[in-house]
């Protein structure tokens, strides 16, 4: 079966077709006479396309309150109109989200029922900036992974044909989405897996015993994939929406992904490759689209061929590693450049050259004529050779790596002892250390507490051997002074109410 024009579809959709006429092949055992033929039969949906009445059957325009506008439709009054009196005009409410603006000119929606309602999915159009092929300064690289979904980061592109980076980039981190997405799709392959199992059983009998369990395993396989579906559509709006802000923070005129018809998924095993190829590329890619649109930011594709391999700043096939403490344990997370000594993540090394070379190749950006899409679709080498980063030095950048002791260079550690002495007592000279809490009756300092008494002990006399009377009384500057003990006085205070004393 010859397809026009198939030498210039990509390799997965090649791939993909070459498997479905195979088992189209192995089930009627004939090919295929079209490819209508090997596509299962499409669902429509329950939805009242307005886009294709005219003015004579449903008007839109909005209403004194700009949130709100007024949709009237013709419907009829009976089952079966037979002319034009069985026909009458019924005005429909809607409100509009905040997200449209005030000046959009509104189009007529799709009316489609949903949980007892009915919702309307309106169309609209106000006037944006015009995106440009190129002239693009600063871009934005966006590099799709495993785990983190995104790797984006800035680069600016000189007058003297130089790309620096602008800072270290980001990452869209959403595992905890992923992770369940992953469940969900786990949990449909065995409902799936059970569901074929039912039906070879059952034989197509609608009377046997096992008709009703694969009738509950179907509606469950339609929840889940509706619950699988929702998830999608959330994390491709989310994710879209990180990159656009990445790009409108940075000031890129243009944002730069890789294309996605030519990549797929093989190689590492079988639960990693399912898990790539069901992520949701293209509808990321669509949003992101969409999105950029309204602040007139291009979106071009550019081959991804070897972003992951070359190095960033000398374009040197880089080695990768399991981790940055592991540099002898093979693996595909961490890059190390063996040539200018560069590393850092692999998804970090990528988006720095998807930036570099969308703006190298920029004058070869092309327009698809039927989607619009802006594209890169070759790598010319001669321009391949100066699409690097060129690594930025501060004069003021010095070498940081420990070499030696990095105690701070003080004159002299703070002394134990005061150095200040003392000012002049009334009757001792001057220069004498103070004397803390000492009795000042007493013509010498009391004897110390013992050396091996514990800081918490309340100095008390207890035995004839130990009696600290220094740190009892509180004298000294001693390293092991202590609390001084209370000592209580008996004083007699008048009562006024019944004349005897209190005891204080």
């Amino acid at each position: 079966m010859a397809v026009p024009g198939g030498q210039h579809q990509p390799s997965s959709v090649i791939n993909s077709r070459t498997r479905q006429i195979a088992a189209f092949v192995k089930e009627h055992d004939r090919m295929p006479v079209d490819v209508f033929e090997v596509e299962s039969t499409p669902r429509a949906a329950r939805v009242l396309l307005l886009s294709a009445c005219d003015g004579q059957q449903a008007t839109i325009e909005r209403a004194d309150v700009p949130v709100r506008a007024l949709l009237r439709l013709q419907l009829p009054t009976r089952p079966d109109p037979r002319s034009y009196r069985d026909w009458t005009w019924v005005s429909c409410p809607i409100k509009l989200p905040p997200t449209i603006p005030a000046g959009a000119v509104l189009h007529l929606p799709t009316l489609r029922p949903h949980q007892g309602r009915v919702r309307a999915d309106l169309a609209y159009t106000h006037p944006v900036p015009k995106t440009a092929r190129s002239g693009h300064v600063v871009a934005l690289g966006v590099d799709w992974g495993l785990n983190t979904l995104l790797s984006a980061g800035a680069a600016r592109l000189h007058d003297d044909g130089r790309i620096t980076e602008l800072g270290a980039g980001g990452m869209f981190w959403a595992a905890g989405v992923l992770a369940k997405q992953h469940r969900l799709r786990r949990l449909s392959e065995r409902l799936h897996a059970k569901a074929d199992h039912y039906q070879r059983l059952t034989a197509g009998d609608e009377q046997h015993v096992l008709a009703a369990k694969h009738t509950v395993l179907s509606e469950e396989i339609s929840r889940v994939c509706a619950r699988r579906s929702n998830l999608n559509g959330t994390l491709a709006w989310a994710a879209a929406r990180w990159a656009i802000d990445q790009a409108i923070a940075a000031g890129a005129s243009v944002i730069y992904v890789e294309d996605l018809r030519s990549m797929e998924a093989r190689g590492m095993g079988r639960t990693l490759n399912t898990r790539m190829s069901q992520q949701v590329r293209g509808k990321i890619v669509d949003r992101m689209r969409h999105l950029a649109a309204e602040t007139g930011i291009a979106v071009v594709t550019v081959p991804a061929r070897n972003t992951s391999r070359h190095c960033p700043q000398c374009l040197t096939p880089l080695r990768h590693r399991k981790a940055p403490d592991r540099p002898t344990l093979p693996g595909w997370k961490w890059a190390i450049c063996p040539s200018c000594s560069w590393q850092g993540d692999r998804d970090q090394a990528a988006w720095r050259r998807i930036a570099s070379r969308g703006l190298t190749h920029q004058t070869k950006t092309v327009c698809d004529r039927i989607t619009g899409d802006l594209a890169i679709r070759t790598v010319v080498d001669t321009l391949e050779a100066g699409a690097f980063i060129t690594p930025t030095t501060s004069k003021t950048s010095r070498d940081r790596s420990k070499t030696g002791s990095t105690r701070h260079k003080a004159t002299r550690p703070t002394p134990r002892r005061r150095r200040t002495p003392s000012p002049a007592g009334p009757q001792g000279p001057a220069g004498k250390r103070p004397e803390g809490h000492a009795h000042p009756d007493r013509s010498r300092l009391p004897r110390a507490a013992h050396r091996h008494q514990d800081v918490t002990t309340i100095s008390t006399p207890t035995t004839s051997r130990h009696r600290p009377q220094g740190a009892a009384l509180g004298a000294g500057f001693h390293l092991h002074a202590h609390a001084t003990p209370p000592r209580w006085v008996r004083v007699l205070e008048p009562d006024t109410q019944s004349g005897s004393g209190l005891l204080s």
